[in-house]
């Protein structure tokens, strides 16, 4: 499995990253879904029954290092784990989410989403509960940062 990531381009010299060594085949997981560009595997640190978590098998450490074609295959990806998810699990809900920099909470340099199936009563939050800045700000004065 070893040589055959390395010669579809997958293994990383220094193999530090972890997901590259699970792409790699040097640490086993539980597959969803598996394409020629992603892996999607059971987190063994799950928030909830299922939680997935999706990684493009070429290294890139954070999405604004992401090619368009990479972005639209690994969210193809992404799209068919989700099915993988509701077929399996038929969960009421699920939060798709990314961790993009330290900032945001990401702690493996290497980009994934995770899908976190959600079940009735199981008092977790929205996207909108993962942060709530004490301050306020005027949405037409951040609009022109954009101009």
């Amino acid at each position: 499995m070893l040589k055959i990531a390395h010669q579809l381009g997958f293994y990383r010299e220094n193999m530090s990253c972890i997901f590259c060594k699970i792409v790699a085949g040097e640490i086993s997981n539980y597959t969803v879904y598996e394409d020629a560009n992603m892996l999607a595997f059971l987190d063994v640190h799950p928030c909830s029954k299922g939680h997935t978590v999706i990684v493009p098998k070429k290294h890139v450490e954070n999405l604004s290092a992401m090619d368009g074609e990479l972005w639209n295959t690994t969210l193809a990806g992404v799209q068919q784990a989700l099915k993988k998810v509701y077929t399996a699990l038929k969960p009421d809900g699920v939060n798709i989410g990314i961790n993009d920099g330290e900032a945001a909470g990401q702690t493996v340099p290497h980009v994934h989403w995770h899908i976190i199936p959600r079940y009735k009563g199981d008092a977790g939050g929205s996207v909108h509960s993962i942060i709530r800045s004490k301050e306020s700000f005027d949405v037409s004065a951040v609009a022109k940062m954009f101009s």
